[in-house]
């Protein structure tokens, strides 16, 4: 099946016009977070983290169903879509994003932050908002919830395996060789095979988008930009221990979507046992499910919308939402 065969600027850029959406670059030691920006520009937005291997754009189809009166600002997280890689020799950590959270703060000038993750994202919120709970008034998980718990043998072996192939993804990266190029049409099943059914074909070119480079050989043809370092990143590795007593710094509002057919990477018992205490601590926390997959915010938005709306509109007498 074929998506939209015109440039691939042309199909996400003309809905970001359509919905106003502005390009914002907020600089860091390392080169600058490249960023969406949607909404009033004189209110403090809800930043939204992406998942692993994605980028800003898994929320274009989303925010546009969200109150037009509340800001977004969706990040491309290091080595992701737009945003700056790493220096050479380095590895992606997850406490990095820490940092980056900060640099926006600092930024913008704001107190307080408040928060939306799918996966990838929804795990690196649930440990900011834990570990820094004043500044987070509150949080919007898709999916994913928490640090997954890893058996001991299996990080072992994830080590020794990841730790060489991350040194020859950086070895790569410094001999700035141009990686392999693709049609667009070739892109898009790329992206539509890795994702295993979680993202629909004509939900590609929003990820797409951020995701690919011009080649300079090949004038037709584009290439996966985002760091191949990313791959080999290991996560916290944190227990399961700790999860839980992070769980229970979590007490300001939160809402956490559950896509029906989407796994939970870990044993269910260990996200249940978060569940537990979250219902237990927190009187403002929610938990909704909805049919989809785990991209079911981007490819069946209208699934997910009304949810994340219904507990904004709750919520806005709780936290000073539209005020930096």
């Amino acid at each position: 099946m074929d998506v939209d065969s015109e440039p691939i600027e042309t199909l996400v850029e003309r809905h970001d016009r359509k919905h106003g959406v502005q390009e914002v670059r907020i600089p860091v030691p390392f080169g600058e977070i490249a960023a969406k920006w949607w909404g009033p520009r004189n209110v403090r937005p809800i930043v939204c983290l992406h998942g692993w291997q994605d980028n800003a754009g898994t929320f274009d189809t989303l925010i546009p169903m969200l109150p037009d009166h509340i800001s977004f600002l969706a990040l491309d997280t290091p080595g992701h879509g737009y945003s700056s890689r790493i220096p050479h020799g380095m590895s992606y950590q997850p406490m990095n994003v820490f940092y980056m959270l900060n640099f926006v703060m600092q930024e913008y000038g704001w107190k307080k932050i408040s928060l939306m993750g799918h996966s990838m994202g929804s795990v690196l919120v649930y440990a900011y908002a834990s570990i820094f709970p004043t500044r987070v008034d509150f949080v919007v998980s898709l999916d994913a919830l928490k640090p997954q718990v890893l058996s001991n043998g299996v990080v072992v072996t994830m080590l020794a395996e990841l730790t060489p192939e991350h040194v020859k993804a950086d070895l790569r990266n410094q001999q700035t060789s141009e990686p392999p190029s693709y049609t667009y049409q070739e892109a898009i099943e790329r992206l539509y095979n890795g994702a295993v059914n979680s993202i629909t074909l004509e939900a590609c070119p929003y990820l797409l988008q951020r995701n690919v480079r011009k080649s300079t050989k090949f004038p037709d043809k584009y290439y996966f930009s985002r760091d191949s370092r990313l791959k080999y990143g290991t996560g916290f590795l944190w227990s399961q221990e700790l999860n839980l007593r992070l769980a229970r710094n979590l007490t300001m509002p939160f809402l956490f979507v559950k896509a029906s057919e989407s796994p939970y990477w870990e044993k269910k018992q260990y996200y249940d046992e978060a569940i537990e205490i979250l219902r237990s601590n927190n009187a403002h926390f929610e938990l909704q499910r909805v049919d989809g997959m785990h991209h079911v915010h981007l490819t069946q938005p209208e699934r997910v919308a009304p949810i994340v709306s219904d507990f904004l509109r709750n919520i806005a007498m709780i936290v000073a939402l539209f005020h930096y």
